[in-house]
């Protein structure tokens, strides 16, 4: 296995070196692992046409990937990934996939735009490196980071990540499930995965309990099911942790006094891993109740004897003109995510909850120049981050509305409603990070009748159980005060009560 390493001097220097530095110490693990270090219009480097600092490839002389930037940060999870998915020379895609790239005889080129924060990009780098491994005669995968080289983020108007480019045009915005992003790396086109199709192979997977969603909610209640000697199964369709694993800074969390979100997330999921096999990029489409609970996935069918709906709540948009046209072009949900691309940027938060105020503070850390923009005349935050606010001097929009997003293929501004006599102003920005609340995620409950509230959270018992016996819900699905510890709390309570209900069946005692 060889890495090759090309640095300039000149051309961001300090990634340069702790690149250098941490693939010569990898290679010190092992020693199958050899490092060349080289230099930016050297022979090697004119050979491989490496022409940003710092680049790594892995085994070119197979295979073309690797990265354009410092894998570091989460991309640290795609690189030892990488690494090992090449030594084997296995992509691991799915028999259909392997299938359809095999009829590949023209050339791709793919492009991942990542930051090093994100929590979702290294999933959607792997489905571009597994393509290069399964096909190296026709597709190149490179992982570039979109902070460093700024010059080719701006090329591809990068606003949010992952961006997925494909022979020059971007084709996705996001995390994408292996079938659909093979799909677009063959046809060029977007694609999605219609409702009720299913690409399934093989034999059901049968356990006791199904899971639905990797959040907190669900990874404890997958914990708490297996520990109660259930046969269960954690379903999550994009990255475990959900809404944890894109918080910047956790404060409330007994025990710390603060933790990164994506920290808490990888201690909750490797001890979950211990009890229970954690199954990422597993959308379930489709629920059939009948004898058993049947789960579909675009590439399994999973029968339990007990569903656990931890799905979660979404975020909600502004629903104003140029919120959607612009979205990933400087229209962001997510200021771990994309914070870094705004880097000596003006920005604009909108909001006046935790999350909002949290984006804020640390948006600002990142050195973005912040404005909150909010549409009443006082916060709903926690009184300590509206002290923290004030601290920092973050300027607030107070009686502010957002109506419109302006821009073409980037956002240039806002145009908002301001004051108690809803005066129009014209708002110069950069970008615009939405954190106005969540919406829940329901789909599969309104599928298969689950009673919801007014606002669309799922109902339940204390017990977390619903108006369909087996079949049960926690977390933020549920609405309520929706937190870290309540979300736990009520993991833990479905699985105790599908324990309790398949052992003893209450649907079935006799009534007096």
């Amino acid at each position: 296995m060889t890495l090759e390493v090309f640095t300039k001097q000149g051309e961001n220097n300090q990634f340069n070196t702790i690149t250098e530095l941490f693939v010569k110490e990898l290679a010190k693990l092992t020693t199958s692992i050899e490092v060349h270090v080289n230099t930016i219009g050297d022979e090697k480097a004119n050979k491989y046409k490496v022409t940003h600092s710092p680049t790594v490839l892995i085994q070119p002389e197979r295979y073309r990937l690797g990265y354009i930037g410092a894998p570091f940060g989460e991309e640290g999870r795609s690189f030892i990934e990488a690494i090992i998915l090449v030594s084997h020379g296995d992509s691991r895609l799915s028999k259909q996939s392997k299938e359809r790239l095999a009829e590949l005889k023209e050339k791709r080129q793919v492009l991942v735009f990542v930051t090093l924060a994100c929590p979702y990009c290294p999933g959607q780098v792997l489905n571009a490196f597994k393509a290069a491994i399964e096909n190296p005669e026709y597709v190149t995968a490179f992982c570039v980071d979109a902070s460093e080289h700024m010059s080719l983020s701006d090329k591809y108007h990068v606003g949010a990540v992952p961006h997925t480019v494909i022979n020059g045009g971007t084709l996705s915005r996001g995390l994408q499930q292996e079938e659909q992003f093979i799909t677009e790396l063959l046809t060029l086109k977007p694609m999605t995965i219609p409702q009720g199709e299913h690409l399934i192979e093989g034999e059901a997977i049968e356990v006791d309990t199904i899971v639905v969603g990797g959040g907190p909610a669900g990874l404890t209640a997958g914990m708490y099911a297996a520990r109660s000697g259930l046969k269960t199964i954690i379903l999550e369709r994009d990255t475990l942790g959900g809404q944890l694993s894109i918080t910047p800074v956790v404060e409330n969390w007994p025990g710390f006094t603060h933790i990164p979100g994506k920290q808490l997330t990888d201690m909750i999921s490797t001890q979950v891993r211990g009890y229970v096999p954690l199954m990422e990029g597993e959308e379930v489409q489709e629920i059939k109740v009948g004898k058993h609970i049947e789960a579909l996935t675009p590439r399994n069918r999973i029968l339990g004897k007990a569903l656990i709906l931890a799905t979660g709540a979404a975020h909600r948009k502004l629903n104003v003109p140029g919120e959607e046209k612009l979205y990933g072009r400087g229209v962001s949900y997510c200021a771990t995510c994309d914070g870094n691309l705004y880097k000596k940027k003006q920005v604009i938060v909108v909001g006046g909850g935790n999350t909002a105020l949290t984006d804020a503070l640390y948006l600002k850390a990142l050195g973005a120049s912040v404005t909150i923009a909010y549409r009443g005349d006082a916060f709903r935050a926690d009184t300590y981050l509206q002290e923290s606010i004030k601290k920092e001097g973050i300027p607030i929009l107070w009686d502010t509305v957002v109506k419109e997003i302006l821009g073409d293929d980037h956002v240039t501004g806002i145009k908002v409603s301001e004051g108690k006599k809803h005066k129009a102003k014209t708002i110069k920005t950069d970008g615009i990070f939405i954190a106005i609340g969540e919406i829940p995620d329901n789909a599969l409950a309104q599928q298969i009748g689950l009673h919801l509230d007014d606002q669309g959270f799922i109902t339940t018992g204390k017990d977390g159980r619903t108006n369909i016996p087996r079949i049960y819900a926690a977390g933020d699905i549920t609405g309520g005060v929706r937190q870290i510890v309540t979300a736990v709390g009520e993991g833990a309570t479905a699985a105790l009560s599908a324990f309790e209900d398949l052992s003893h069946p209450y649907w079935l005692r006799k009534q007096p």
